[in-house]
């Protein structure tokens, strides 16, 4: 299955691309036979899917592995990365999902798949809405990603012992996912604005399907003990939710060129986040009324965005947020030095937490 040259550890993102390209080789055939439209549609997916993103997940899981006895390679290597794979399906899915909710208009500097698929459908002058198309299109790819997760994950070929002790935290880690988004869309809903909420919405929509599950799914296919998978959870938790408190402050904060979204796109969406918590809490009353004016408005201007940057430093909630980020990646790093985690993975893991939690990423 492994044609690439170098080492699963030292080019893992690019043996994960290259199991995805071959898998939506594989299911080629079957998507052609059905007929063009519906290839084309999946051509599309296995582009949104092919065509960016860091492998973060593979990656936590991988040295999951290895961390718990793994080997680098081998036949059971092969198939514990082609399992491991999946999570980018899984990440797929929520991602298309999510842009859909968020109405988000770009992803990674491209159009996001339901605003691709209304152009689609407004070029091809088809009848009904474009829009209403480009949403419903949205919904089956993003479906169709999370099914061939699923098929991914479990025809990869792994041992049945190791597959029958990784399926537990799967089943969980999709649970939990699909739980966050839907906490996140009930906190919006409600317009719960305090920290309490947003950390909630952070601990289940990010934490648990970005670090500690996939460590935990790795952990688990090298059958290591209780101890280390209660280490990798803790590691994941605390290190999931830095993850996420930087992503918002990239989301308000963040160079367009680097995050692939527009300047100030979390304050349209009217995402609340723990930053946006914390402003509203502390800013004085007129300044939290202005910021509550910009939650959730689409048409803000460049100038708008810059205000409520200076209202939300200001306020304190940007040295609030980049406090709570550095204790929780402090405290990550202390239980990963005290892990019985093997070499090399306790080092690579230290360095993951660093580069995923750092300002520029």
């Amino acid at each position: 299955m492994r044609a690439l040259v170098t080492s699963i550890d030292t080019d893992l993102p690019g043996h994960v691309h290259h199991v995805l390209a071959g898998y939506f080789a594989e299911r080629r055939a079957q998507t052609d036979a059905i007929g063009p439209d519906f290839g084309d549609a999946i051509a599309a997916l296995s582009e949104f899917v092919l065509g960016g993103g860091k492998r973060v997940r593979p990656t936590f899981a991988w040295w999951g592995w290895r961390g718990a006895g793994g080997a680098a390679d081998g036949p059971t290597a092969d198939a514990v990365l082609r399992a491991l794979s999946a999570l980018e399906l899984l990440q797929a899915s929520a991602l298309v999902h999510d842009d859909l909710m968020d109405s988000s208009a770009l992803r990674r500097g491209a159009p996001t798949v339901h605003v691709a698929f209304a152009a689609r459908h407004r070029a091809a002058g088809l009848r009904g809405e474009p829009d209403r198309f480009g949403l419903a299109a949205a919904v089956l790819l993003g479906d169709i990603a999370l099914a061939w997760a699923e098929d991914l994950f479990l025809t990869a070929g792994l041992p049945a012992a190791a597959l029958a002790r990784a399926i537990p935290p799967w089943q969980a880690m999709r649970t939990e996912m699909l739980a966050g988004q839907y906490i996140d869309l009930l906190t919006q809903a409600h317009g719960d604005e305090s920290p309490e909420a947003a950390l909630r919405v952070d601990r289940w929509k990010t934490a648990a399907y970005t670090v500690e599950r996939p460590l935990h799914i790795g952990a688990a296919l090298a059958g290591a003990d209780p101890a280390v998978i209660a280490a990798y959870r803790r590691f994941g938790a605390d290190l999931g939710i830095a993850f996420q408190l930087r992503d918002d402050l990239l989301g308000v904060f963040g160079d367009p060129a680097v995050t692939g979204k527009p300047a100030g796109d979390d304050l349209r969406e009217g995402k609340r986040t723990l930053l946006m918590a914390l402003g509203l809490r502390h800013a004085a009353p007129a300044d939290a009324d202005r910021l509550r004016t910009y939650l959730g408005n689409p048409d803000l201007t460049d100038d708008d965005v810059t205000h409520a940057r200076a209202l939300l430093v200001d306020a304190g909630a940007v040295a609030a947020v980049e406090h709570r980020i550095t204790e929780l990646t402090t405290a990550a790093l202390n239980t990963l030095a005290t892990a019985p985690i093997t070499a090399p993975a306790a080092e690579r893991l230290a360095d993951l937490a660093i580069s995923a939690t750092r300002r520029d990423r």
